[in-house]
């Protein structure tokens, strides 16, 4: 792919109905009103795993990834070819379950052998449940009626029909959640609770503690604190240096433009993404070269 020749950018996001779409449109769309020479063009994938397999042979220049992927993914050896590189950080997803407001299960044990929507096939959401109740000793196969989707937007209505008794999600403004919470019948939201996380933390200490302020769904009265982790947007060898640097420099212009477009996207930022990324080393060239010369890295 040619990303460095006009700076043309296929960004992979996920199934439609989901998060990642949503974020998707609004982070294009901010950047390249910061930068008009920035010429994005959006593709709905399966998600986080296909992502990254599909960031490595090229068919994607950018794409976002949930950080239970995208760990392993920055981590692997990369040999004699370039691997993948942090571009941005997208937000902190703690995950969580929904249920109906007016139904009985107020703790993740009274799930427990009833069935359960994860998410979409090969979303790293799927991944951060497995990963949170693995934390608590639990399979979702075993211990639960695991269900996972074609769509993400699908699960909602599963919930509304009783077809399932939960929806597992993430993070601020998740379509998922807001659609069930705008319900006919309302939600309820179900996390881990102090004990649990510990135990959680303990096990996959990659995870940490996340509070989604009250009033970021509706009918949510009070904060919730979880477990999760930052989704990041990756490049693959195809985005250059030169592409890299315009979209890093785009980002710092439009941070509270973005903002504006979505409010999970308030921790886009230059200063998010240097908290978030596993090791400086690891930023994309373009990037950082607009880091430093920013002055936000020495």
């Amino acid at each position: 792919m040619a990303a460095d020749e006009g700076h043309s950018i296929v960004l992979g996001t996920a199934t439609p109905g989901g998060g990642f779409p949503l974020f998707g449109t609004a982070f294009a769309g901010a950047l390249a009103e910061a930068d008009p020479a920035l010429a994005f063009t959006t593709r709905n994938t399966k998600g986080s795993t296909e992502n990254v397999t599909l960031l490595g042979a090229g068919a994607l220049d950018i794409a976002l990834v949930q950080g239970e992927v995208a760990g392993p993914a920055l981590a692997a050896p990369r040999d004699a070819e370039p691997g993948l590189s942090v571009v941005a950080a997208m937000y902190a997803t703690a995950g969580l379950f929904a249920v109906l407001a007016a139904g009985p299960a107020r703790a993740i044990g009274d799930l427990r052998g009833r069935p359960i929507v994860l998410g979409a096939h090969g979303s790293g959401l799927v991944i951060l449940a497995r990963t949170v109740l693995d934390g608590l000793g639990l399979n979702p196969e075993t211990d639960f009626r695991a269900i996972t989707l074609d769509r993400a937007g699908d699960g909602p209505a599963m919930v509304i029909a009783g077809e399932a008794a939960a929806l597992w999600g993430g993070g601020i403004g998740w379509p998922g959640f807001t659609a069930l919470a705008e319900g006919p019948a309302g939600a309820r939201f179900i996390a881990p609770n102090a004990a649990e996380r510990a135990r959680i933390l303990a096990r996959h200490p990659f995870l940490k503690e996340i509070t989604v302020p009250a009033g970021s769904y509706s009918g949510q009265a009070e904060p919730i604190t979880s477990v999760g982790s930052w989704s990041l947007v990756l490049a693959g060898p195809s985005l250059s240096a030169a592409a890299g640097y315009r979209i890093a420099r785009a980002l710092h212009r439009a941070e509270s433009r973005l903002a504006a477009r979505l409010p999970q996207a308030r921790e886009t930022t230059l200063a998010s993404t240097l908290a978030a990324a596993p090791d400086p080393a690891l930023l994309h060239p373009g990037v950082r070269r607009y880091l430093e010369e920013a002055g936000l890295i020495g």
